[in-house]
């Protein structure tokens, strides 16, 4: 066990480490609490994970969840917030909460925002109002917020784009990020900084090593899954994060399914987020050990036995495929519930037995039969 700590508002223990690969295993701790890794952030981008309650989370084994400081600040606004208590009394949350800055939000604004050095322009996807962020006011924003971990403002650039784009975007983000940590005053909160660069390696590890010069105590991945080939997000992964300070988190942002976790776990990776079970749930679609399951189908309808026989979650203790096929065809908001608690639960589950496959050594072995289970068996 070493300790590998960065910061008064963070730190970080390695437990463990693969020796067939880069996969570790760690605790950071955090003002509320301690969380495992490798582990999945449950989303809660407008301060709910959708359908799910508080309670529903802690069951499912949730330590950190994430929530949207571009979002938040939109509606209700950081004044209501602040006023009932800050974003975990807000929330009914009293674990640790990461805030994203919201740069990808701007970036998913293309037709509504105007980007310089000084910071973007943008009309709201509320109201139309418009909004002017820069890097030290979204730094303000999360410490009104009162979030554990807080992420830079970031300018994230789109799947294809040629050289000149990928570094004016990086150079963008290094010069936020160090106006953003100018401006972090909250002691009992990490600021990360987020690494660019597209699918260029050259540029992926300038944008690295001048990140981890600026100092952050976590480090994040951004800029992935925005329309680029599998095979080159993997590249990335395994080129660049074993480059990433050991004494660090490592948190690849956004991106989350099954077998991107064991790519990404295989490379370093310590820390996930993304909407994909909770979005794939409320659309009836599982995740299970045998692949993707499209419950919605009209192949169900008469279905016995749990969405997966291996999962011992409360939606597959309890009821059969079949009735959750007819909540969701009859739009009752319980199958969407079932669906979402069954989702997290399963990719909140993966991550223990990752975790455990790695103190054991047999996480090589754990994430071939993972892979060959899974894709035998989607349907």
């Amino acid at each position: 066990m070493i300790d590998t700590s960065m910061s008064s508002a963070l730190s970080l223990t390695l437990l463990c480490r693969d020796t067939n690969s880069h996969a570790r295993v760690t605790q950071i701790t955090t003002p509320h609490g301690v969380m495992d890794t490798p582990s999945f952030m449950p989303v809660g981008t407008q301060g709910t994970v959708k359908t799910l309650t508080p309670r529903d989370l802690k069951e499912a084994g949730a330590e950190m969840i994430l929530s949207n400081a571009y979002h938040l600040y939109i509606r209700p606004g950081v004044e209501v917030i602040r006023s009932l208590g800050g974003l975990h009394k807000f929330m009914g949350w009293d674990g640790p909460i990461l805030t994203d800055s919201g740069g990808f939000q701007v970036f998913s604004l293309a037709k509504l925002r105007t980007i310089t050095d000084e910071g973007a322009t943008f009309s709201s996807h509320f109201d139309g109002k418009e909004h002017f962020l820069t890097p030290e006011s979204v730094v303000k924003i999360q410490e009104d917020l009162g979030s554990d971990i807080a992420m830079v403002f970031d300018e994230c650039s789109a799947y294809p784009a040629d050289a000149s784009v990928l570094r004016r975007a990086m150079e963008r983000t290094l010069l936020w990020s160090a106006r953003a940590k100018r401006a972090h005053k909250k002691e009992n909160q990490a600021l990360f900084g987020i690494v660019q660069g597209g699918c260029d390696f050259a540029l992926r590890k300038e944008s690295l090593a001048r990140t981890v010069e600026i100092g952050f105590p976590g480090y994040a991945l951004g800029g992935l899954s925005v329309g680029e080939p599998k095979e080159h997000m993997n590249e990335v992964l395994q080129a660049i994060t074993p480059l990433v300070p050991e004494n660090a988190p490592r948190y690849l942002m956004g991106i989350g399914t099954p077998l991107d976790f064991l790519e990404a776990v295989s490379a370093g990776i310590d820390m996930f987020d993304c909407v994909t079970p909770t979005r794939y749930g409320r659309n009836g679609t599982a995740f299970t050990h045998q692949g993707m399951l499209v419950v919605r189908n009209a192949i169900y309808t008469e279905a016995k036995g749990p969405v997966d026989v291996k999962c011992d979650c409360y939606t597959c203790q309890n009821f059969d495929r079949g009735y959750i096929r007819h909540l969701l065809n009859a739009n009752e908001i319980l199958g969407h519930h079932l669906l979402s608690y069954h989702n997290v639960y399963f990719f909140i589950s993966l991550m223990k037995q990752i975790r455990s496959a790695i103190q054991k050594g047999e996480f090589l072995s754990f994430r071939k039969q993972f892979e060959i289970e899974y894709n035998a068996g989607s349907r």
